[in-house]
């Protein structure tokens, strides 16, 4: 089976940039708190929803609805009404990551395929076996923390289609488990859909740089010469003792093109690329590398090298000024 391309859109731009550079499904999110990037002026409306799946469609490629938040008791029913949406859209897949909500969408719309969200933290097969015997969930996308040798352990283990992320930018947190940008704002990115949420986000140029701040916490201070990142709190630069540096995580990009054909061999179903946040030419730039790659393995196989134009793409568009395997890639296991 060939690994299937899923590739992120913001925007309807977005998703026919995808579309149009080789996707093979995109995944997109509605313009409320149901989704994990619930950023002002990104996402669909209902109109632009159904454009884009009537887009995609015609065009052979499948449109998948992320809402991989987790509603509460008092607003359960936006994100029941986001799953009735997606029926009703022909979209091919919602992207859940809340048992209750994976419960309703089985007994209310049996036929929509359920996508297991990475903010499920499902790290393990006997995990994933649960929320399949449960809900029937037919795909999981894990979580970055699992090395190949792991990833390769959960699919001889599991029924269920595993997707992986390929390319973009890292969370250092337990994936739907963050309570940093709660703890500097009031409201959980897992139930409201945004770390770091615009309105408490402040740009400041002062005599030392621009500064970055979150609900008024210095999160960064830029140089002049320094590309500016957006401000979150696991990647802002601290003081410790006598160093100031990104003291939780570092900001880099994944990027596993490297690892495709050992990827391919075990069986991944499907490459996913973060940022539906980032820019329809982000989208199509790094779709348009990873569609030949993808395709040049199939045929390759472990003769695949990548290309070096390749590499000087996917650097040209990384988060921050480095590359990284992640937790794929532990030569001392």
């Amino acid at each position: 089976m060939a690994i299937e391309l899923v590739c992120p859109a913001g925007s309807l731009p977005a998703l026919k940039t995808a579309v149009d550079a080789g996707a093979d499904c995109v995944y997109v999110g509605l313009r409320d708190a149901t989704n994990a990037r619930n950023f002002t002026g990104l996402n669909f409306d209902d109109r632009a929803l159904a454009d884009g799946v009537a887009y995609a469609h015609a065009r052979g490629a499948k449109v998948l609805l992320a809402l991989n938040t987790y509603p509460r008791s008092d607003n359960w029913a936006r994100w029941t009404a986001a799953v009735d949406t997606a029926a009703e859209r022909g979209i091919d897949a919602v992207i859940l990551a809340d048992p209750g909500l994976m419960r309703y969408a089985l007994r209310t719309h049996p036929s929509l395929r359920r996508h297991l969200s990475v903010q499920g933290s499902a790290t393990s097969y006997e995990a994933i076996n649960f929320y399949h015997e449960q809900f029937g969930i037919q795909r999981a996308v894990l979580p970055r923390v699992l090395s190949l040798a792991q990833v390769e352990q959960v699919i001889a283990h599991t029924p269920v289609e595993i997707e992986l992320f390929g390319f973009g930018g890292l969370c250092v947190m337990v994936e739907g488990r963050c309570a940093l940008s709660a703890y500097a704002t009031g409201e959980s990115p897992n139930c409201n859909g945004a770390c770091s949420p615009g309105k408490y986000v402040r740009w400041e140029q002062t005599a030392a740089g621009m500064e970055a701040r979150v609900n008024g916490i210095l999160i960064d201070r830029f140089a002049a010469d320094e590309r500016a990142g957006y401000p979150t709190l696991c990647k802002g630069r601290f003081a410790v003792g006598s160093e100031t540096y990104y003291a939780i995580e570092e900001p880099t990009s994944l990027n596993t093109l490297e690892l495709l054909p050992e990827i391919a061999r075990m069986g991944v179903a499907a490459i996913k690329i973060e940022g539906r946040q980032r820019s329809p030419a982000y989208v199509g730039q790094v779709t348009r590398v990873w569609r030949q790659a993808i395709d040049r393995v199939a045929h390759e196989g472990d003769r695949f090298r990548p290309d070096a134009a390749w590499l000087r793409e996917l650097a040209r568009v990384s988060e921050g000024q480095s590359q990284t395997l992640g937790a794929y890639h532990r030569p001392w296991k």
